[in-house]
């Protein structure tokens, strides 16, 4: 190496001039490119196509096929059992969140893994397991099916199915915010003469409010749009226990792709919301986790 080389930097340094940082990826042109084109190719493209394919429809067409009663009542039931399960999960996911976190026993481990265990298992494998369990002969259902609960095909077992699903949504969004909470101010309250009540409804509650409201709209979201695991355990029967995304392939199955995609336009939209209050709660979490640490 040449002594003009070597003293080209050591004269950047001397004169106080900034060089440009070398950067593992290639520039913000490059990359923000691709990731456009990625988004496009992979989202864009094919929700663009649902709705080209609903505006094949006149409005008369497409407010009958998303409104005939089968369809309502499919709406009925897909959003009223996911707002049950994710309001059941919200209380359950916070107890066992809570358990994970402050306590110590054997087998945690195990118990911590087996809340994963719905991410992992394929959803047609819950829904057999599910209706194994709680159908009129199984280990479950046939004791309740004696004192006239029945919890398989009807809308009951959408609902347990959803819970299923669901609860790791719950658990994993609030154990962190569990486990960063500073014990010190319940401690504090406790010293003050605060009761337990007290203190988790007033010191460890609005901690973790951002987090479960997250994990509850999580919850419910991915319940609107489950499919494999209900349609095992629901019945499937008409103006009973039919599920939305079941209706969608029924029409499917029929050939009526605009009408199909008339009903899945209307699910795209209900996500789309969904999205956007999640987006609101965690940017609302990290607002309160940033104050809290100023």
């Amino acid at each position: 190496m040449t002594a003009a080389a070597l003293s080209r930097p050591l004269a950047a340094v001397g004169t106080g001039v900034r060089r440009p940082a070398r950067r593992v990826l290639p520039g913000f042109r490059l990359t923000l490119g691709f990731t456009l084109f990625y988004l496009s190719l992979i989202v864009l493209i094919p929700l663009s196509a649902l709705v080209f394919k609903t505006f094949t429809l006149s409005w008369e067409q497409f407010w009958a096929a998303i409104s005939s009663p089968r369809v309502v009542a499919s709406y009925r039931l897909t959003f009223g059992a996911s707002l049950i399960a994710a309001l059941v999960n919200a209380v359950f996911g916070l107890l066992v969140a809570w358990v994970l976190v402050r306590y110590q026993f054997v087998g945690k481990k195990v118990v911590d893994a087996l809340v994963d265990l719905p991410f992992a298992l394929p959803t047609a494998v819950a829904g057999i397991s599910l209706t194994a369990l709680l159908a009129n002969n199984g280990w479950i259902g046939q004791y309740t099916e004696a004192w006239g609960l029945k919890l398989a095909y009807n809308p009951n077992g959408v609902v347990i199915a959803l819970i299923f699903i669901g609860l790791p949504f719950v658990v994993r969004t609030v154990q962190p915010v569990l486990e960063d909470a500073e014990k010190e101010l319940e401690e504090a309250a406790l010293c003050l003469g605060a009761t337990r009540l007290q203190t988790f409804t007033r010191v460890i509650l609005p901690t973790i409010l951002p987090a479960l409201l997250t994990g509850f709209a999580l919850s419910f979201a991915r319940a609107i749009g489950e499919y494999g695991s209900v349609i095992f355990i629901a019945g499937n029967m008409p103006m009973i226990s039919e599920i939305t995304p079941l209706i969608i392939i029924s029409k499917l199955e029929q050939y009526d792709y605009a009408g199909a995609t008339a009903v899945a336009v209307v699910m795209l939209v209900f996500s789309f919301a969904l999205l956007l209050v999640i987006n609101a709660l965690q940017a609302w979490q990290r607002k309160r986790s940033g104050g809290a640490m100023a």
